[in-house]
């Protein structure tokens, strides 16, 4: 059977993004049972946001996908604030948290880069389109 396969799943920022999806869901599997409704269900929608925007987002235009980065990019501050109350409440460990910042923290940076390249993509573009008009 053949592979199919859409072009943002080869982006390593949306693999990286599927990776803190993975992590997330192992490690509010031990958030107490009254989270559930609460700060489980909210970190797992936030990590599952970054993923969804990133894909949502690559197949359009450089302007449209950089406001669906910049959603993705609420979605990882969401995620450091979930984190932070987790470890506030002794759901997780220091070494937990520490480790989903460290994942944030790659994916707030690669979202930038990929941001930067767009926004000089989309310059390059219009310059040309400039050029040809004269």
């Amino acid at each position: 059977m053949k592979e199919i396969k859409f072009k943002f799943e080869d982006l390593k920022l949306y693999q990286k993004a599927l990776d803190f999806v993975d992590s997330t869901y192992k490690v509010t599997e031990n958030f107490p049972s009254n989270e559930n409704f609460s700060l489980t269900s909210q970190f797992r929608r936030a990590s599952i946001s970054i993923a969804l925007n990133i894909a949502e987002g690559s197949g359009d235009t450089n302007a449209q996908f950089n406001r669906f980065l910049n959603i993705a990019n609420g979605s990882i501050k969401e995620c450091v604030v979930c984190s932070s109350i987790a470890k506030r409440l002794n759901y997780i460990s220091n070494e937990i948290d520490y480790n989903n910042r460290l994942h944030l923290e790659e994916l707030s940076k690669m979202t930038a880069s990929l941001k930067k390249y767009l926004m000089s993509n989309n310059k390059n573009t219009n310059n040309q389109r400039l050029s040809t008009n004269d």
